[in-house]
């Protein structure tokens, strides 16, 4: 028991900077996965992709107009208008939305990149923003996760049913006068803000692992969008919390940790899926085969 304790009480105990990078984890890693789980339905995960690499240039214009206190507020403000731009591009444009991601995310992050090889700015660390230090989390950090990551809960709480039928059938959502282009932008504003939220703990590189592996595991695991969301969350939490330790006690990155946690839950629940469940949620999404459309009715009422 006393090496149990030394193990997983007394860092927490001891440590300022565990205590809240416990709190970031959690946070981070339950916000995540609940999105990650709507990005799975609509296979939209580069999505996440897209927006995390754009924040990089809001990173840099952050700091460079407010200093470290802007970083924040920057890597916001270029995430919103990039998913908005993304979803603005994708309705009018006569191609695919993976390829107006992959044309607004690069274009986006090579900008950020030469911003900063121009002027160099002093203070950034590369490696941080890149690939995430829960173990330097700071009071202001905490907050932004907290306020961030509740929202992002309490939204997707409160339209719980609209996000349902619009991912599973966007169509009827249209059809049944539901506005899914304002849909899209509101997921998109709140895609931006629990990468923002996760910018400090997971890093830009680091965190579309945490917006698609919990909700790809919970996919194995069920095919109810409810029930998912609840493994996909469990799995969020299990991986920020041993990742946080197995940083503080192996003196490793704490993205890098976070997300290997995570991918070991995925082959775990890839070894020990029920036999049906992945079918049946692709049946739901697609509505495509003996009984689909039925499997995707059932999905929405769930």
């Amino acid at each position: 028991m006393s090496a149990l304790a030394e193990l997983l009480i007394e860092p927490v105990a001891r440590y300022g900077f565990m205590q809240a990078g416990l709190v970031a984890a959690t946070v981070v890693g339950v916000t995540c996965a609940v999105l990650s789980c709507l990005l799975v339905v609509r296979g939209q995960a580069l999505l996440g992709d897209a927006i995390s690499h754009a924040v990089l240039l809001g990173v840099v214009l952050g700091f460079l107009i407010g200093g470290e206190v802007g970083i924040l507020a920057g890597a916001m403000l270029v995430a919103v208008l990039t998913g908005a731009a993304i979803a603005y591009v994708t309705q009018h444009a006569p191609f695919r939305a993976d390829t107006s991601m992959g044309v607004l995310f690069t274009v986006t992050f090579a900008l950020g990149l030469a911003i900063m090889s121009v002027v160099q700015p002093r203070g950034i660390d590369l490696f941080h923003v890149l690939f995430g230090n829960v173990l330097g989390v700071r009071t202001t950090d905490l907050w932004l996760t907290g306020v961030s990551g509740g929202l992002v809960l309490l939204v997707v709480l409160v339209g719980f049913r609209a996000f349902q039928l619009w991912s599973f059938d966007p169509a009827l959502a249209r059809a049944m006068g539901m506005r899914t282009r304002a849909m899209e932008y509101l997921f998109t504003a709140l895609l931006s803000a629990a990468i923002v939220a996760a910018l400090q703990t997971v890093g830009l590189i680091l965190v579309v692992a945490m917006l698609v592996i919990p909700g790809a595991a919970a996919a194995m695991l069920t095919s109810r969008l409810s029930t998912m969301m609840v493994v996909a969350a469990a799995v969020g939490l299990l991986s920020g919390v041993a990742g946080l330790y197995g940083s503080f006690h192996l003196d490793v990155a704490s993205g890098p940790a976070i997300v290997l946690v995570a991918g070991a839950c995925f082959a775990v629940a890839f070894v020990f899926a029920p036999r049906g469940v992945v079918g049946a949620l692709l049946a739901a999404r697609s509505g495509v085969g003996d009984g689909g459309q039925e499997t995707a009715d059932e999905a929405v009422r769930s």
